[in-house]
């Protein structure tokens, strides 16, 4: 990994390694101690699909992380629903408090993302700004100055 780094050039704030819950939660200190390794190199550290696997609160200030993305399936019924504002805003809140960008995948709508907006919210992902676009069909609009979608 420190070689192709070193190679490319690449590194934060352009290169960002997205990781499940899941992934990380074999061996704890295995993973702390790979994840201090990751940074060292210049790596940004992102939990994907945050609060869909083990989402203990605990780990989250042992894991030396960059960003929390915010699965989909939280978005539900936003902003209609406050049940699910109550916990994206506290998601937010929390993330914010500990450092961290926050990333919210599954947006689908203006009123979603005025929502995500008017909470601070970083970053967002889903359908209402592209559908799933192949690499070569992205690299080609990339190209041509076209957003993706």
């Amino acid at each position: 990994m420190r070689h192709a780094i070193e190679l490319t050039g690449a590194a934060r704030p352009r290169l960002t390694l997205e990781l499940t819950e899941s992934l990380l939660m074999g061996d704890l200190d295995a993973s702390i101690a790979m994840l201090h390794r990751l940074r060292e190199l210049g790596m940004g550290i992102s939990i994907d699909d945050f609060g869909t696997g083990y989402s203990s609160l605990s780990y989250l200030r042992r894991f030396p992380l960059d960003e929390l993305k915010i699965d989909r399936s939280f978005m539900g019924e936003v902003p209609h629903n406050d049940r699910d504002c109550a916990i994206l805003s506290a998601i937010v809140y929390m993330a914010h408090g500990l450092g961290l960008r926050v990333v919210c995948e599954g947006v689908e709508s203006a009123e979603q993302l005025g929502f995500l907006r008017q909470i601070g919210c970083d970053s967002y992902q889903g359908y209402y700004f592209s559908p799933p676009v192949p690499a070569d069909e992205f690299e080609h609009k990339l190209c041509l100055g076209q957003t993706p979608a």
